[in-house]
């Protein structure tokens, strides 16, 4: 794939998408639950039955109990059953009510979490390239908002929008049989004015609910980007610049809060209003056919009933309505994490890498991560198996480029990379990067206990296997000397611990990973001449029968080298051993006198 074209597919935003698109990309997560959530429905159906049956109940009492005092049926007619019916429907309403959450909770949670491990997985399978370009903060806040979402999505909408559908539905139809078609039609034209008023507003307000969630995103990633980089902060003394940053950010997000808030505000007046006004016909109404004795007082308690059921719910349809469309926004930024396009990606039918002797080749190998500015050019070497060749040359050659590209974090634009005479874009990534160990110049530690960054190189190794590679890379004096051991966090990417101290927890890692072809760049470049020597020589016994790619700068490290190339600007200037590069006089006899009078340690 041309560089150009990795890195759209990598970067570009997938297109604005529908809400109703966002809504068929999460069904096929429901869908696996289809049988809780017909249950779940079922419950939903059963609750709001019992729920309408409440007013009709509190109807049938009222008009029981209207007698005159004093009268001896006062004592017989005392309504003893509809008053357990009564306290039965409303135990009903609430049993059923719990029991659908309950039988629906188990696919909301599922729901929420094979979509976060999905992102999770994918952005793991996205290039370095995307993950070079991202800003970690805004994106963990939009996986953040997005595993909310599915579950406000759920909840709104099975516990508040399809409720209240089916109560109003219900209620019409009651409304429309035993009485007039006007108690209908009001409700009918308030819920219309309701609704409408409340999509209207909503809508407009969701520009400042989008500003304000990125205006948050920025705030968020100031924030996480200055804690990330707390040492670089404090030595340039700046951390008045970086309060002040985030400050600008947070006096942005307040005045977008306070519009929100006004909006808001706005919204539910006018929302009252319509709910006021509706009340009041409605009500006006009945009593009305009270006096004109076509209705008992129990029908106006009844109806008075119903309203309040309706509205209580309707009072909250704008932040419901906001809340969907919110959740709808944050899916789809979550959704659209998922799909952007790998840019490297298995070829169709790729198989496992069958390693036999580990031979690597670089074939008129051209790369760019800009097309306009190439890296590699026309890049061909060989190291036999078992064989160690080290590359060299000044800063910005292409030399750690070789290992990008050999672990395939990039494909390469023309010629091809093998092993053992497979394609590495034909085989598996997984199973090629099982077969490849590195150290890298720049070691990045979880954080967490030094114990586990070792045993990152193999999941599972024993504890005895991790004190051998510890010692084989020579900390495990250190380690054990520490008060907690291996149990010693290590730090937010290692901080706790010195360079060279973190690159020899790297070494130690991948010495127990024990892989058939190693990379070492610059792997004893924080390390002092004593500790490099010792290192140096553990480094080569690691590497006995192993095949090794070496970037290196001091070249003292490489003149055991089966073959040493000399890189300038993507080119291979000088290639062979460290005899016949010394009898050429040329760039690397150069190299080698000004690092020897730069008191570059000579090899042991």
């Amino acid at each position: 794939m041309p560089p150009h074209t990795a890195a759209t597919a990598s970067t570009t935003p997938a297109a604005t998408r529908s809400d109703w698109g966002t809504l068929q990309k999460l069904f096929p997560y429901l869908w696996r639950y289809r049988w809780r959530v017909s249950i779940a429905l079922g419950f939903l159906v059963a609750a709001k039955l019992a729920n309408v049956g409440v007013p009709l109940l509190l109807k049938q009492l009222i008009d029981t109990l209207a007698i005159k005092p004093g009268d001896p049926q006062a004592l017989l007619v005392l309504p003893l059953g509809l008053l357990l019916a009564y306290g039965g429907l409303r135990l009903t309403t609430s049993l059923f009510t719990e029991l659908r959450e309950l039988i629906f909770a188990k696919a909301t949670e599922g729901t929420a979490r094979s979509i976060s491990l999905q992102v999770f997985r994918h952005l793991h399978d996205l290039s370095l390239r995307f993950h070079l370009e991202r800003q970690t903060g805004g994106m963990t806040r939009d996986i953040e908002r997005g595993t909310r979402a599915v579950h406000s999505l759920i909840s709104y909408s099975l516990y508040s929008i399809l409720p209240t559908l089916l109560e109003v539905t219900l209620v019409l139809v009651l409304l429309a049989v035993k009485f007039d078609v006007w108690f209908a039609g009001i409700t009918i034209i308030a819920l219309v004015f309701y609704v409408t008023f409340t999509i209207l507003v909503t809508e407009w307000r969701t520009k400042f609910r989008k500003l304000l969630n990125e205006l948050d995103s920025v705030a968020h990633t100031k924030a996480i980007d200055a804690l990330l980089n707390y040492e670089t902060v404090k030595y340039f003394n700046n951390e008045d610049f970086e309060a002040k940053r985030y400050d600008e950010s947070l006096e942005k997000l307040r005045r977008a809060q306070l519009k929100s808030q006004s909006t808001l505000s706005l919204l539910n007046t006018g929302q009252q209003m319509i709910i006021a006004i509706a009340l009041v016909a409605m009500l006006w109404r009945a009593t009305q056919g009270v006096v004109d004795g076509r209705m008992t007082l129990g029908d106006l308690v009844m109806i008075n009933a119903f309203m309040i059921q309706l509205y209580i719910p309707l009072n909250f349809l704008g932040v419901i309505y906001r809340e969907i469309k919110q959740g709808l926004t944050d899916l789809d930024k979550m959704f659209s994490l998922l799909e952007r396009e790998r840019e490297v990606a298995d070829a169709p039918g790729a198989k496992p890498l069958a390693v036999h002797g580990a031979t690597v080749r670089f074939e008129r190998v051209r790369f760019a991560y800009d097309p306009a500015r190439e890296i590699l050019h026309e890049i061909s070497f060989e190291i036999p198996a078992g064989k160690k060749v080290a590359v060299v040359g000044p800063s910005g050659s292409g030399k750690s480029t070789l290992a990008r590209l050999l672990y395939r974090f990039y494909d390469v634009d023309e010629g091809r990379i093998t092993i053992d005479g497979q394609d590495v874009r034909q085989v598996t990534q997984a199973s090629l990067r099982r077969a490849i160990g590195i150290v890298p110049q720049d070691t990045v530690l979880f954080n967490d206990t030094v114990a586990y960054n070792i045993a990152y190189g193999q999941p599972g190794a024993s504890r005895e296997q991790i004190e051998a590679a510890a010692s084989a890379a020579h900390i495990h004096d250190f380690i054990a000397s520490t008060p907690k051991g291996y149990e010693t966090m290590v730090g937010e990417r290692g901080l706790k611990l010195s360079g060279g101290e973190k690159q020899r927890v790297a070494i130690a890692r991948t010495l127990l990973k024990n892989p058939p072809i190693l990379i070492f760049d610059e792997a004893t470049s924080a390390l002092d001449s004593s500790n490099e020597r010792a290192i140096q020589g553990e480094l080569e016994a690691a590497a006995q029968d192993k095949t090794v790619l070496v970037i290196a700068h001091r070249l003292s490290t490489v003149v055991d080298a089966h073959e040493i190339l000399v890189m300038e600007r993507g080119h291979i200037i000088e290639r062979g051993n460290h005899q016949r590069l010394m009898e050429m006089g040329g760039r690397y006899a150069q190299m080698w006198r000004l690092q020897q009078a730069g008191g570059d340690p000579a090899p042991a």
